[in-house]
């Protein structure tokens, strides 16, 4: 066993030989500068190393497949702790335009051009052409125009980031294909239409943020089926419709933000029942009915935030009974009734009750 290791060191101390005499890919190099080209870096002068004829060696950013000599990672963050930044003491800023150069490396696997602050134009189309990639993240950019419609070709991504720029249209339908896809953020965008009904295809997925959007029409069941999802962020969209029950039914679903849309009905018992759930915030909705008297001992909330909306009668008695509840806010709505005593409510504010039609006790007046 210990010599077939020392072998496969040896081959590969011997790729990594081969590759540092002969240099990388000369088409890949050719895509690398075309892509270069198009960007300027004014202050930092990361593209400084991007010169020679071996791309694999000391190009910033840069990494290759030890074996082919074949670009395999391109890999540039604005926000790094890289010594580059931290001896320069400010972040990275760069213009230009995404360039379709890029899509030249058949073998990439990571693409990463984010939070550089003002790269625009839009994403090429022929990004879905790299049939290898694992890793899209172009966060904190001014990209612009719609998310190539073809993106549901990327069928091995497992992280997909935009988030943080101007992008614009609808989800792209094709998106629901990507079934390797772990991480999906689209925040922060001008994204407008409805989420594809058949969302819950992407069974691999553990966060969903598409928060900071335009977005209309209803929430999809479908998600419900995504077993895997722990984090799902929609808010501060154009949402309508009621909450389906079927959420508060999923096993791993910690995170919930549904806050600052135009949700209306009865908020379901399930989401304030479930003892996995512990961030849940329907803020800024049109809520109706009262709070469902659902919690208990397996109940454990970092934060719990009901306000803004339209619900009445009593806070429910079973609170008192929570494990934690860390940040609660139940304001500006229309309960009435006596506040109940217990430890989850002993170190909260007047704050998390206010402006309500008639509640009494502490923290607020007596009744």
């Amino acid at each position: 066993m210990a010599r077939h290791w020392l072998l496969l060191l040896a081959a590969a101390i011997l790729a990594a030989a081969v590759i540092a005499a002969s240099g990388c890919s000369p088409s890949d190099r050719e895509a690398l500068l075309g892509f270069r080209q198009a960007l300027n870096e004014p202050y930092l002068g990361l593209f400084n190393s991007w010169t020679g004829s071996n791309c694999c060696l000391n190009w910033y950013g840069v990494s290759c497949d030890a074996a082919t000599g074949r670009v395999t990672d391109v890999n540039l963050r604005g926000e790094s702790e890289d010594p580059i930044f931290e001896k320069a003491g400010r972040s990275g800023y760069m213009t230009g335009k995404l360039s379709p150069a890029i899509c030249g490396i058949d073998t990439l696997t990571t693409l990463v051009v984010a939070d550089w602050k003002d790269i625009s134009g839009e994403i090429p189309a022929c990004i879905t052409s790299l049939s290898s990639l694992r890793i899209l993240d172009l966060i904190g950019n001014r990209f612009s125009g719609e998310i190539p419609s073809e993106i549901g070709r990327l069928n091995r991504l497992t992280v997909l980031n935009l988030a943080d720029n101007t992008l614009a249209g609808k989800i792209p339908p094709s998106i629901t294909e990507l079934t390797s896809l772990k991480h999906l953020d689209l925040s922060n965008n001008l994204l407008t239409g409805e989420i594809p009904k058949n969302f819950g295809n992407l069974a691999m997925l553990s966060r969903a943020l598409l928060n900071r959007n335009q977005l209309t029409g209803s929430i999809p069941v479908s998600i419900s089926k995504i077993y895997r999802l722990a984090d799902l962020d929609l808010s501060v969209n154009r949402l309508t419709g009621s909450v389906p029950y079927e959420l508060g039914k999923m096993p791993v679903l910690s995170v919930l933000n549904l806050d600052s849309n135009s949700l209306k009905g009865l908020i379901p018992e399930s989401l304030l029942s479930n003892g996995g759930m512990g961030i849940l915030n329907l803020s800024r909705n049109g809520f109706e009915g009262s709070i469902p008297d659902v919690f208990g001992s397996h109940s454990y909330f970092m934060a719990l935030d009901l306000s803004y909306n339209n619900l009445k009668g009593r806070v429910p008695t079973s609170l008192a009974s929570a494990k934690y509840i860390g940040h609660l806010d139940l304001s500006h709505n229309h309960l009435c009734g006596s506040i109940p005593v217990g430890e989850p409510f002993d170190h909260l504010e007047a704050s998390s009750f206010g402006f309500n039609d008639c509640l009494c006790g502490n923290p607020l007046k007596t009744c």
